[in-house]
Parts: C-alpha cells; structure tokens; sequence
C-alpha cells in the first residue's frame, strides 16, 4: 500500500512548504498554512486538458470575426465587460462581504433569464433564501411585481461533480457559482476554500465554459486586505477579474474591471444601492456633488478619469492644530504616500507651516482616486483649509503636482473639460500646455498655470 504524503500550503499566497509554519516566509500571514493530503500519482497515457479531437489550425484559417457577445440590459454592468457577455468566457467578481456581489448577479440573471436559460448555484444560501431576495428585486415602485422569470433555475449545491451533472441536464448559458470558496471535488482530501480545491474547481469550470460556450460568472471571497481569497493562479485562470468596491456606510457602489481578455481594463460601472437591489447612476459626477457645499473652505473639485469616464469628485481638506508632537496625516480615498508628497511640496515649496497641523484628506461619496490629476486638487483643498478661504466654486482643478512645485500635464484633457463644462462649471485651471495640441472646448474658461503657486493664487478666493 502507497502511503499518503502530505504537504503544507499557504492559502494566501499558495506557497509549498515541507512542514508547519505559524507564518508564512513569503506572504507574511499567520496562521494560514494548512496541511494537505497529496494522493499518489497514477500511470497514465496522453490526457487531454480540452477536448480529445483538438487538432492544430492554421492562422490563416481561423475566422478573425469578431466575437458575438450576448446583450446585458444593466447598462453599467455590459460596459464594465466590454460590452456584453462573451459565450464561454470564465468572470471572476470579488468584494468585501454584504457590499451587494450576490444581489448584482442575481439582478443580472433575473434580466437575463428573460432569453437565455440561466442556472445560479449557491452554496451558501437555501433556494428560499434567494427566492426572498429575488422577490424584493422584482418589486416595481408603486409595490406591484412582476413576473417571475421561467428560465432561471436555483440549485444550491457545494459538490463540484454533481454541479456539473446539472449544467449538462439544464444546458443553460449562464452559469452563475456563489462562491467558488465553498465548491469542493470529492477526489481530494483537502477542504472547500483551500488553495487545490480552488485551482481545480476553477479549471473545471473553466474547461466546461470553453467546451460548451456557456458564459460562467464565479463570486469570490476577499482578504482582509481586500484581495481575492486563495492563490493568484485563480486570477490567472479566469478571463475577467472584476471588483465590487464601495463603502457599506456609502450607498454609492463601483464595479471595477482589472483585468478583461474581451474589453478595456481600468473600466469602472456605478450603481446605488436601494431596496429594489442595484440601480443604475447614469450621471455619477452630479450624483458625487448633489451635496456639496459651495464657498465652504477646503474643499474642491477634481476630474478624474475611470476608464473611458471622465467623473467629477469633491475633494475635501481639513488642517487643525496638533496636540502632539508628531502630527496625523490621514486620508480617505487617496493614496496616503501621495498625501505626505503635496503636503511636503506645500510646505518646501509654498513656505505653509504644516508641522504642527493635523491633515485630514477624503474624497467624497466613497470613491478611491488613485491617478495624480487629483494632486491640484487635493493640494488646493488642504491650503483652502489652511488659509480658511474657500475656493472658487464655479473652478475644477486638474494637473500632477510635481517634487519642485511644477504642474504636470495629463491625459485626456479634453474630456475632462467637456464634462465640467457640462455640469455648468465656468472655469478650470490646468497645467501650461507645450506646443499646441488639440483645441480646447469652449463653454469653459481654461486657464494655465505653470507652478502650483500661481494655480493656487487664482485657485483661492482672496482676503475679503
């Protein structure tokens, strides 16, 4: 008889070790190393990982068409994917617990189940359960319902074979798993969630998505860092990696595309949250400044660019005295070692005092900025703070704020522009243009400065 080995994975980052570990050398973690029983490795011939008929074909060949994608009507969603759903494409959606994955796919098979047959499978809630949400999704306004789909099957179900035997019975073409943590093979020892159970759970769906040009969408859990649970090679294996993020407190939610073999990455859908599920924001800047308060000092109003979407955000700064001797820098939406950059170049620079001042730096609505076009405006609204004089409030700021005090330029002005001008605002301060480029947009007055002192005079609104 073989004897069984045994060895010890780490189920962050997948690391192989050849005993216990309390931390893991590569990732870090305490206490997620995990033993695992390997079985012994049989004789066998060729094994085919597709298909047993697949043979080589020439480029020249192959058809160049494009490919035909399935129509999504949530409008944020199809565009977040490149434009619909592509048949036998494997989409992985992660996000912090309760922030809304499982309601936003079961919209989605709802509105698709009006056409297409689609099998959701759950292992963590009874079919009850999904039928209770389900029934508050179809709620109409006025508190009448509309009909329940006929071609959207609940099945709820953590073994992977037997999953299978029901997606060759129904056929469907949308496959939706929640979650693939707690889908498990019975060929292998080791627990649901655990590092081999997701790799090989992963590639089967995978195979049968490729074979059966059947579209499988796969919820996956999060870190406490916010990073999908289990090794990378699940990202690897899926064609698109998308992330519900927001803040539960916020009812604002982004769904954000990082990785897409079919479309554009860095694309960003928002939705709101509401008891009828997930609502479409068609117009997210003026959704972010519904509430702002104009002529207010430290506050201003960037434009950012999520991925074909110019959006506009109010960044708000807030300077108070310190009462210890190493003072707070502390932001919320921003990058806190691009905080510390503007507040050394507005110190060094600017001559501003900040070594005695607590910083406090957040972006409206929930939202994460992470491109350095908001440095202009995170720059203005702290020395706004500062100064206790308000910005103009008809003015966006744009630029990168360099180590000596420059602006930088940045990409897609001209969108950027369009859309401030059309939320009504008046002017926009820039960085100096080199040469010249694509004429501006009118209906908005540019003006360019070329350091970020001579944007924050005409920035700031002056002594009364």
């Amino acid at each position: 008889m073989v004897k069984a080995k045994t060895r010890f994975v780490c189920q962050e980052c997948g690391r192989i070790s050849a005993t216990m570990m309390g931390r893991c050398s590569s990732c870090g973690q305490f206490g997620t190393i995990q033993e695992e029983y390997l079985e012994p490795e049989k004789k066998a011939t060729h094994r085919g990982t597709m298909s047993s008929d697949s043979k080589p074909h020439k480029l020249s060949e192959i058809s160049g068409d494009a490919e035909a994608r399935m129509e999504l009507p949530i409008g944020e969603f199809s565009r977040v994917l490149g434009g619909g759903i592509v048949p036998g494409s494997l989409v992985l959606i992660g996000g912090d617990p309760g922030i809304g994955k499982s309601t936003l796919t079961l919209q989605m098979a709802i509105e698709l189940s009006k056409n297409e047959t689609v099998l959701y499978v759950s292992g963590e809630e009874s079919e009850r359960q999904i039928k209770m949400r389900a029934l508050r999704l179809l709620r109409n306004c006025d508190g009448s319902m509309r009909d329940l789909p006929d071609k959207l099957y609940l099945l709820t179900e953590t073994n992977m074979d037997t999953i299978l035997y029901h997606v060759k019975e129904v056929a469907p073409k949308i496959l939706i798993v929640d979650s693939i943590q707690t889908t498990y093979l019975p060929d292998l020892k080791s627990s649901a969630g655990s590092v081999t159970q997701v790799r090989e759970c992963s590639s089967r769906l995978r195979e049968t998505a490729k074979l059966s040009e059947m579209a499988v969408f796969v919820i996956g859990h999060v870190t406490k860092e916010g990073a999908i649970a289990g090794p990378r090679v699940l990202e690897h294996i899926v064609d698109t990696v998308l992330y519900l993020e927001g803040d539960r407190y916020q009812s604002f939610r982004l769904l954000r595309s990082v990785k897409n073999r079919f479309g554009a990455t860095s694309e960003v859908g928002v939705f709101e949250m509401s008891d009828r599920g997930m609502r479409e924001v068609l117009n997210p800047s003026e959704a972010f400044l519904a509430e702002r308060m104009v002529n207010a000092p430290g506050s201003s109003i960037a434009v950012t660019m999520e991925g074909t979407r110019p959006i506009l955000v109010e960044m708000q700064g807030l300077t108070s005295p310190s009462n210890f001797g190493n003072p707070r820098r502390t932001p919320n939406g921003v990058d806190f070692n691009r905080l510390l950059l503007i507040v050394a170049v507005l110190t060094r620079r600017m001559g501003l005092r900040m070594g005695d001042q607590d910083i406090f730096v957040n972006v409206v609505g929930g939202m994460r900025v992470s491109e350095p076009a908001a440095d202009l405006a995170v720059a203005a609204a702290i020395a706004s703070s500062l100064y206790d004089r308000a910005v103009f409030a008809d003015t966006v700021l744009i630029g990168e704020v360099g180590l000596s005090g420059e602006l930088r330029g940045v990409g897609q002005m001209n969108y950027r522009l369009r859309e401030a001008a059309k939320l009504g605002f008046k002017r926009a301060i820039i960085p100096r243009r080199i040469g010249q480029g694509e004429p501006l947009p009118k209906g908005i007055k540019v003006i360019e400065a070329r350091s970020l002192r001579e944007a924050l005079k005409l920035a700031i609104l002056p002594k009364e």
